[in-house]
């Protein structure tokens, strides 16, 4: 916190201070009855009447009484990584879109529209990188009747925590009716570490298609018509990994890789439950990451939901670490 020259707590950020990264203190409770300092950091997002907005690197708004401002400073944007293949936000926004490609999409200004029945939030959703052409509230608009025409509900996925990402964005959505509605991490790491582990490879088998035993095993839509099958199949270099089950049961464990350029995103990585503590997911990732290799990629992605501890785990322990945060925002939802 900043301190004048008399040692004194100060407040050093104005509303004209919103879009940056600020780190302020609140006194919380009454200063006569032992009140605490509490400390938040995040992206200033708006500070109307007398509330300060203010939006954490998970995507958390923090609404705080401007009266309670004890101190507060701009603060230089979040260090830069140092594990893991450097990366912009808008680079793995746009790498990890193609690698869940829509069924149909169309263009607003320099967002894009994509749908494909349903299945799958990112193959469904608004990713508004850019400038839509037309003020927020008409662009807004355009997704929600676009949504509409084709009996789907309107998302936009969005991003916090990263340099570059949609913070004030986000406050904006909150501010018009938008709920959020699911928050995941992306998570970035070297690829040439996942291909040296000792994994039980020979167990898995890669093709450029799958098999009905490996849908059954992914078994994330209910009717898997040509929409799932073409969003699946959609990407610049796609692979697939299974572990045979055995006789017609859906595959013991299974994976998705899509091989763009310098990158290897990861997905679908599923395991039975049978057969877990096997090592099994590991071959797969295993298995995927040396056949990328052998494409020219050298880094890593995936994404993982924030309520998914087992795969967090298991993914820090191959050495990805998060990014950024990115957000499904829902128009009309319940919060």
């Amino acid at each position: 916190m900043e301190f004048t020259a008399g040692g004194q707590l100060e407040v050093r950020i104005t509303p004209a201070d919103v879009g940056k990264r600020v780190s302020v203190r609140r006194l919380t409770g009454s200063s006569d009855a032992g009140g605490k300092f509490t400390d938040t950091v995040g992206v200033l997002t708006s500070w109307d009447d007398g509330v300060v907005l203010i939006t954490r690197r998970g995507g958390e708004s923090v609404r705080i009484p401007e009266r309670t401002l004890v101190a507060g400073k701009v603060v230089p944007a979040a260090p830069a990584r140092r594990r893991g293949p450097a990366a912009s936000f808008e680079e793995l926004a746009r790498v990890s879109a193609r690698a869940w490609q829509p069924v149909e999409s169309e263009a607003l200004g320099e967002w894009r529209l994509r749908a494909a029945a349903g299945f799958t939030r990112r193959a469904n959703s608004a990713l508004p990188l850019g400038d839509p052409g037309r003020p927020l509230d008409e662009a807004l608009s355009a997704v929600r009747a676009w949504y509409a025409a084709r009996d789907l509900p309107a998302y936009l996925q969005t991003a916090t925590g990263a340099e570059g990402t949609q913070e004030l964005l986000c406050a904006d959505l909150e501010e018009r009716g938008w709920v959020r509605e699911v928050t995941a991490r992306l998570y970035v790491g070297g690829l040439a570490p996942l291909g040296d582990l000792d994994a039980a490879v020979d167990r898995v088998r890669l093709s450029r298609s799958f098999d009905e035993a490996w849908l059954r095993r992914y078994n994330r839509a209910a009717v898997p018509g040509p929409h799932v099958r073409e969003v699946l199949a959609g990407g610049p270099s796609v692979w697939f990994a299974s572990v045979p089950g055995s006789g017609d049961s859906p595959a013991a464990a299974i994976g998705r890789c899509v091989v763009d350029g310098r990158w290897a995103g990861f997905m679908a990585v599923e395991v039975d439950p049978g057969h877990r503590r096997q090592g099994l997911a590991t071959a797969v990732m295993t298995a995927l990451a040396r056949q990328a290799l052998a494409e020219g990629a050298s880094a890593a992605w995936l994404q993982v939901e924030d309520d998914n501890d087992g795969a967090r785990a298991l993914y820090g322990g191959m050495g990805f670490a998060a990014h950024h945060a990115y957000h499904h925002y829902r128009y009309g939802a319940t919060a």
